[in-house]
Protein backbone atom coordinates (compact mmCIF):
# COMPACT_ATOMS: atom_id res chain seq x y z
CA UNK A 1 0.00 0.00 0.00
CA UNK A 2 2.79 2.68 0.96
CA UNK A 3 5.91 3.73 -1.32
CA UNK A 4 8.28 6.01 0.00
CA UNK A 5 6.98 9.14 -2.77
CA UNK A 6 3.74 9.08 -1.50
CA UNK A 7 3.25 12.43 0.93
CA UNK A 8 1.00 11.29 3.60
CA UNK A 9 -1.28 14.11 2.87
CA UNK A 10 -1.89 11.79 -0.79
CA UNK A 11 -1.81 9.16 1.13
CA UNK A 12 -4.78 9.72 3.46
CA UNK A 13 -7.06 11.15 0.89
CA UNK A 14 -7.44 7.88 -1.12
CA UNK A 15 -8.79 4.37 -0.45
CA UNK A 16 -9.72 3.85 -4.11
CA UNK A 17 -9.78 0.26 -4.58
CA UNK A 18 -9.98 -0.86 -0.86
CA UNK A 19 -12.60 -3.27 0.19
CA UNK A 20 -13.58 -2.19 4.14
CA UNK A 21 -16.07 -3.20 6.86
CA UNK A 22 -17.34 -0.57 9.69
CA UNK A 23 -19.54 -2.32 12.44
CA UNK A 24 -22.01 -0.20 13.77
CA UNK A 25 -21.70 1.50 10.58
CA UNK A 26 -25.25 2.21 9.89
CA UNK A 27 -25.68 5.25 12.59
CA UNK A 28 -23.52 7.74 14.47
CA UNK A 29 -19.78 7.90 14.59
CA UNK A 30 -20.15 4.32 12.48
CA UNK A 31 -22.30 6.74 10.01
CA UNK A 32 -19.57 9.26 9.59
CA UNK A 33 -17.00 6.42 9.01
CA UNK A 34 -18.64 5.17 6.42
CA UNK A 35 -19.41 8.16 4.64
CA UNK A 36 -15.84 9.29 4.85
CA UNK A 37 -13.81 5.83 3.57
CA UNK A 38 -16.44 5.69 0.69
CA UNK A 39 -16.13 9.80 -0.24
CA UNK A 40 -12.44 8.81 -0.16
CA UNK A 41 -12.62 5.80 -3.06
CA UNK A 42 -13.63 3.12 -1.04
CA UNK A 43 -16.01 0.20 -1.00
CA UNK A 44 -17.89 -0.12 2.10
CA UNK A 45 -19.93 -3.06 3.96
CA UNK A 46 -22.12 -1.65 6.77
CA UNK A 47 -22.46 -3.57 9.16
CA UNK A 48 -25.57 -3.17 11.14
CA UNK A 49 -27.77 -5.20 14.37
CA UNK A 50 -31.17 -3.54 13.95
CA UNK A 51 -31.68 -0.19 11.62
CA UNK A 52 -31.48 -2.07 8.57
CA UNK A 53 -33.50 0.73 7.18
CA UNK A 54 -30.64 3.25 7.80
CA UNK A 55 -27.82 1.03 6.80
CA UNK A 56 -29.51 1.00 3.47
CA UNK A 57 -30.08 4.08 2.94
CA UNK A 58 -26.52 4.63 3.52
CA UNK A 59 -25.87 2.18 1.12
CA UNK A 60 -27.47 3.96 -1.51
CA UNK A 61 -25.39 6.99 -1.02
CA UNK A 62 -22.61 4.67 -1.29
CA UNK A 63 -23.73 3.22 -4.73
CA UNK A 64 -24.71 6.88 -6.03
CA UNK A 65 -21.05 7.55 -5.52
CA UNK A 66 -19.87 4.84 -7.27
CA UNK A 67 -18.92 2.55 -5.05
CA UNK A 68 -19.67 -0.85 -4.23
CA UNK A 69 -22.00 -1.56 -0.93
CA UNK A 70 -23.01 -3.82 1.41
CA UNK A 71 -25.10 -4.29 4.22
CA UNK A 72 -24.38 -7.10 6.93
CA UNK A 73 -26.49 -7.95 9.41
CA UNK A 74 -24.44 -9.34 12.91
CA UNK A 75 -24.47 -9.22 15.96
CA UNK A 76 -20.64 -8.51 16.98
CA UNK A 77 -21.23 -10.37 20.34
CA UNK A 78 -22.00 -13.82 18.73
CA UNK A 79 -18.84 -15.67 17.49
CA UNK A 80 -21.06 -17.80 14.83
CA UNK A 81 -23.17 -14.48 13.44
CA UNK A 82 -19.36 -12.90 12.89
CA UNK A 83 -18.38 -15.44 10.61
CA UNK A 84 -21.78 -15.66 8.67
CA UNK A 85 -21.32 -11.87 8.28
CA UNK A 86 -17.11 -12.47 6.72
CA UNK A 87 -18.05 -15.80 5.04
CA UNK A 88 -20.55 -13.43 2.93
CA UNK A 89 -18.10 -10.64 3.17
CA UNK A 90 -15.46 -12.98 1.34
CA UNK A 91 -17.82 -14.47 -0.97
CA UNK A 92 -19.14 -11.21 -2.72
CA UNK A 93 -15.73 -9.78 -2.62
CA UNK A 94 -13.28 -11.73 -1.80
CA UNK A 95 -11.84 -10.12 0.54
CA UNK A 96 -11.30 -7.47 3.00
CA UNK A 97 -8.77 -4.57 3.79
CA UNK A 98 -9.89 -2.52 5.93
CA UNK A 99 -12.21 -3.51 9.40
CA UNK A 100 -13.36 -0.73 11.71
CA UNK A 101 -14.54 -2.37 14.98
CA UNK A 102 -16.74 0.56 15.70
CA UNK A 103 -19.90 -1.42 17.36
CA UNK A 104 -20.61 -0.63 21.29
CA UNK A 105 -22.91 -0.85 23.54
CA UNK A 106 -24.15 0.46 27.33
CA UNK A 107 -26.34 1.03 29.97
CA UNK A 108 -26.15 2.48 33.45
CA UNK A 109 -26.40 0.95 36.41
CA UNK A 110 -25.01 1.31 39.80
CA UNK A 111 -22.10 -1.34 39.91
CA UNK A 112 -23.58 -2.76 43.24
CA UNK A 113 -26.51 -3.57 41.74
CA UNK A 114 -25.03 -4.37 37.96
CA UNK A 115 -26.95 -7.39 36.60
CA UNK A 116 -24.78 -10.06 34.87
CA UNK A 117 -26.87 -10.00 31.86
CA UNK A 118 -25.13 -6.09 31.28
CA UNK A 119 -22.00 -7.16 32.15
CA UNK A 120 -22.03 -10.15 30.25
CA UNK A 121 -23.34 -7.75 27.14
CA UNK A 122 -20.89 -4.85 27.61
CA UNK A 123 -18.00 -7.75 27.84
CA UNK A 124 -19.26 -9.57 24.75
CA UNK A 125 -20.07 -5.89 22.16
CA UNK A 126 -17.35 -3.88 23.28
CA UNK A 127 -14.41 -6.35 23.76
CA UNK A 128 -15.58 -9.56 22.21
CA UNK A 129 -16.66 -7.74 19.39
CA UNK A 130 -13.50 -6.50 19.00
CA UNK A 131 -11.68 -10.09 18.94
CA UNK A 132 -14.43 -12.11 16.98
CA UNK A 133 -14.71 -9.86 14.21
CA UNK A 134 -10.62 -8.85 13.94
CA UNK A 135 -10.08 -12.95 13.93
CA UNK A 136 -12.17 -13.05 11.04
CA UNK A 137 -10.61 -9.93 9.47
CA UNK A 138 -6.89 -11.31 9.95
CA UNK A 139 -7.99 -14.59 7.83
CA UNK A 140 -8.46 -12.46 4.89
CA UNK A 141 -5.89 -10.51 5.05
CA UNK A 142 -2.96 -12.33 5.52
CA UNK A 143 -4.12 -14.07 2.93
CA UNK A 144 -4.04 -11.05 0.75
CA UNK A 145 -0.68 -9.69 2.60
CA UNK A 146 -2.11 -7.25 4.90
CA UNK A 147 -4.10 -4.99 5.63
CA UNK A 148 -5.33 -2.85 8.57
CA UNK A 149 -7.41 -2.81 11.74
CA UNK A 150 -9.40 0.18 13.72
CA UNK A 151 -10.95 0.24 16.94
CA UNK A 152 -13.47 2.62 17.97
CA UNK A 153 -13.27 2.79 21.75
CA UNK A 154 -13.67 5.24 24.61
CA UNK A 155 -12.06 8.06 26.98
CA UNK A 156 -13.21 5.64 29.18
CA UNK A 157 -10.88 3.18 28.19
CA UNK A 158 -8.94 5.11 30.82
CA UNK A 159 -11.43 7.53 32.48
CA UNK A 160 -13.76 5.25 34.69
CA UNK A 161 -17.52 6.80 35.01
CA UNK A 162 -19.92 6.29 37.82
CA UNK A 163 -23.04 4.12 36.39
CA UNK A 164 -20.14 2.12 33.70
CA UNK A 165 -18.16 0.01 35.63
CA UNK A 166 -19.12 -2.73 33.30
CA UNK A 167 -18.51 -0.62 30.38
CA UNK A 168 -15.31 1.20 31.15
CA UNK A 169 -13.82 -2.26 31.84
CA UNK A 170 -14.69 -3.60 28.59
CA UNK A 171 -13.03 -0.92 26.97
CA UNK A 172 -10.09 -0.90 28.71
CA UNK A 173 -9.53 -4.54 27.72
CA UNK A 174 -10.15 -3.05 24.32
CA UNK A 175 -7.22 -1.00 24.42
CA UNK A 176 -5.38 -3.96 25.80
CA UNK A 177 -6.09 -6.27 22.70
CA UNK A 178 -5.25 -3.46 20.68
CA UNK A 179 -2.23 -3.72 21.52
CA UNK A 180 -1.77 -7.19 21.69
CA UNK A 181 -3.57 -7.79 18.25
CA UNK A 182 -0.78 -5.06 16.91
CA UNK A 183 2.05 -6.89 18.55
CA UNK A 184 1.27 -10.47 17.42
CA UNK A 185 0.13 -9.69 13.69
CA UNK A 186 3.18 -7.08 13.40
CA UNK A 187 4.37 -10.36 11.55
CA UNK A 188 1.40 -10.50 8.86
CA UNK A 189 1.35 -7.26 8.10
CA UNK A 190 -1.79 -6.29 9.75
CA UNK A 191 -1.86 -2.80 11.41
CA UNK A 192 -4.21 -2.21 14.12
CA UNK A 193 -5.25 1.24 16.05
CA UNK A 194 -7.36 2.37 18.05
CA UNK A 195 -9.25 5.81 18.48
CA UNK A 196 -10.57 7.01 21.75
CA UNK A 197 -13.62 9.82 21.30
CA UNK A 198 -14.53 12.01 24.36
CA UNK A 199 -17.94 13.47 24.24
CA UNK A 200 -19.48 13.60 21.07
CA UNK A 201 -22.66 14.80 19.66
CA UNK A 202 -24.50 11.88 17.84
CA UNK A 203 -28.39 11.49 17.33
CA UNK A 204 -27.83 8.96 19.80
CA UNK A 205 -26.55 10.90 22.66
CA UNK A 206 -28.29 14.09 22.29
CA UNK A 207 -30.95 13.26 24.93
CA UNK A 208 -28.37 12.25 27.66
CA UNK A 209 -26.03 15.66 26.97
CA UNK A 210 -28.90 17.64 27.15
CA UNK A 211 -30.31 16.22 30.60
CA UNK A 212 -26.82 17.09 31.51
CA UNK A 213 -27.31 21.03 30.72
CA UNK A 214 -25.03 21.27 27.07
CA UNK A 215 -23.12 24.27 28.80
CA UNK A 216 -22.41 22.83 31.94
CA UNK A 217 -21.13 19.60 29.50
CA UNK A 218 -19.23 21.82 27.59
CA UNK A 219 -17.93 23.99 30.56
CA UNK A 220 -16.13 20.98 31.48
CA UNK A 221 -14.44 20.04 28.53
CA UNK A 222 -10.97 22.25 28.29
CA UNK A 223 -11.70 22.89 24.47
CA UNK A 224 -15.13 24.22 25.66
CA UNK A 225 -16.95 22.14 22.85
CA UNK A 226 -18.33 18.34 22.13
CA UNK A 227 -16.85 17.23 19.30
CA UNK A 228 -18.23 15.72 16.20
CA UNK A 229 -18.78 12.34 14.52
CA UNK A 230 -16.52 13.91 11.35
CA UNK A 231 -13.44 14.67 13.48
CA UNK A 232 -13.49 11.43 14.77
CA UNK A 233 -14.16 10.30 10.84
CA UNK A 234 -10.95 11.61 9.72
CA UNK A 235 -9.15 10.35 12.66
CA UNK A 236 -9.89 6.54 11.59
CA UNK A 237 -8.93 7.55 8.49
CA UNK A 238 -5.79 8.84 8.91
CA UNK A 239 -5.29 5.71 11.00
CA UNK A 240 -6.23 3.97 8.14
CA UNK A 241 -3.47 5.38 5.87
CA UNK A 242 -0.56 4.90 4.32
CA UNK A 243 0.17 8.21 6.45
CA UNK A 244 0.29 5.79 9.26
CA UNK A 245 2.27 3.09 7.98
CA UNK A 246 4.71 3.08 10.44
CA UNK A 247 1.63 3.10 13.62
CA UNK A 248 0.52 0.24 15.09
CA UNK A 249 -0.57 -0.57 18.74
CA UNK A 250 -1.62 3.23 19.65
CA UNK A 251 -4.12 4.64 20.83
CA UNK A 252 -5.18 8.51 19.71
CA UNK A 253 -7.37 10.11 22.70
CA UNK A 254 -10.26 12.81 21.06
CA UNK A 255 -11.36 14.41 23.42
CA UNK A 256 -10.61 18.19 23.87
CA UNK A 257 -8.43 17.23 26.56
CA UNK A 258 -12.00 16.10 28.54
CA UNK A 259 -10.22 12.88 30.05
CA UNK A 260 -7.18 15.34 31.42
CA UNK A 261 -9.81 16.79 34.06
CA UNK A 262 -12.27 14.90 36.48
CA UNK A 263 -15.54 14.16 34.84
CA UNK A 264 -18.48 15.59 36.96
CA UNK A 265 -21.16 14.26 35.92
CA UNK A 266 -23.52 11.25 37.48
CA UNK A 267 -26.34 9.27 35.28
CA UNK A 268 -27.30 6.97 38.06
CA UNK A 269 -30.49 6.81 38.96
CA UNK A 270 -31.47 7.48 42.90
CA UNK A 271 -31.28 3.93 44.42
CA UNK A 272 -35.04 2.95 45.61
CA UNK A 273 -36.77 4.40 42.88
Amino acid sequence: MNTQSDSPTTAAADFTGKRALVTGGSRGIGAAIVRRLGGAGADVAINYLGSKESAEALATEMRDLGRRALILQADVSDPASVERMFRTLADEWGGLDLLVNNAGWEDIHHAIDLPAESFQRAIGVNLGGILYCSQQAARLMEKAGGGVIVNNLSIHDDVPRKGLAHYCSAKAGAKMMTKCLALEWAELNIRVNAVSPGAIATDMNRDEIDAFGREKFTRAIPANRIGNVEEIAEIVAFLASDGAAYVTGSTLYADGAYRLGTIPFDPRPVRGR
